[in-house]
């Protein structure tokens, strides 16, 4: 008999993210008993099903039990699985800081917006929460390297993590733009890293940036044809 569950564990081991609207992944956010069964089985190697009710994509996730055995195996305590330098994990937190948090409250007022239409229908339905890729800002590369390239290693430095973080599935680059990828709201807990942000240093910082949405034909794309090929091919030193 087919295993929906190990099937679905295998496809987000190996593909590391499915939209929520995949057959399987909608099973397992919606069957009660499918989802208790799949956190069973995740559970008993170390791993959790990542996924928010904001975001189109699932994952999955090293459970709070395992981080030790897993981040912390060695000397010293490590910030990821990926091979990611500190500069490049930077890096990774300002852009869930400029395209996460403004994405989530355009949805959070979409949603009151939508909330306070119905209060005056009679028979309205409740609206699923928006996950329109529209509500997700875009941020041009040479602002990002305006605003945050001294302190996360210069240009060269920056293109090549921006690299990284696209195949990685954290971003979509394309023409000196940068959009969501489909783990970049999966990446950090929103619940605990939004407000770490906003009252940390980094809230100093973003303060009074807003991502480029509409990027002139002035804004040329911080890398050259050459500098793709040159991240494919030193993609191992990260």
């Amino acid at each position: 008999m087919h295993d929906d569950i190990a099937a679905l564990t295998a496809r987000l081991l190996s593909q590391r993210w499915l939209p929520r609207d995949d057959a399987q992944a909608r099973k397992a956010l919606l069957d009660e008993t499918f989802r208790e069964e799949l956190d069973r089985r995740l559970a008993a190697v170390g791993l959790e099903l990542r996924e928010h009710p904001y975001s189109a994509y699932i994952g999955v996730a090293i459970t709070r039990s395992a981080e030790r055995s897993v981040f912390g195996g060695s000397d010293s305590w490590i910030s990821n699985t990926l091979q990611l330098d500190r500069d490049a994990v930077a890096l990774l937190v300002v852009l869930w800081a400029l395209i996460v948090l403004p994405k989530r409250q355009r949805q959070l007022d979409r949603q009151q917006a939508e909330a306070d239409a119905s209060q005056t229908q009679m028979f309205a339905e409740a609206k699923p929460i928006s996950r329109d890729a529209s509500l997700s800002p875009v941020v041009a590369e040479r602002t990002l390297l305006a605003d945050f390239g001294d302190r996360l290693g210069g240009k060269t430095r920056v293109n090549f993590n921006l690299g990284v973080l696209s195949r990685h599935g954290f971003i979509i680059r394309r023409k000196g733009e940068l959009a969501e990828g489909p783990l970049l709201d999966l990446v950090f807990d929103y619940e605990r890293t939004a407000r770490r942000i906003l009252d940390g240093a980094l809230g100093d910082l973003l303060a009074g940036l807003t991502p480029r949405e509409d990027i002139g034909d002035s804004d040329e794309p911080l890398y050259e044809e050459s500098d793709e090929s040159e991240d494919s091919e030193a993609s191992h030193d990260v």
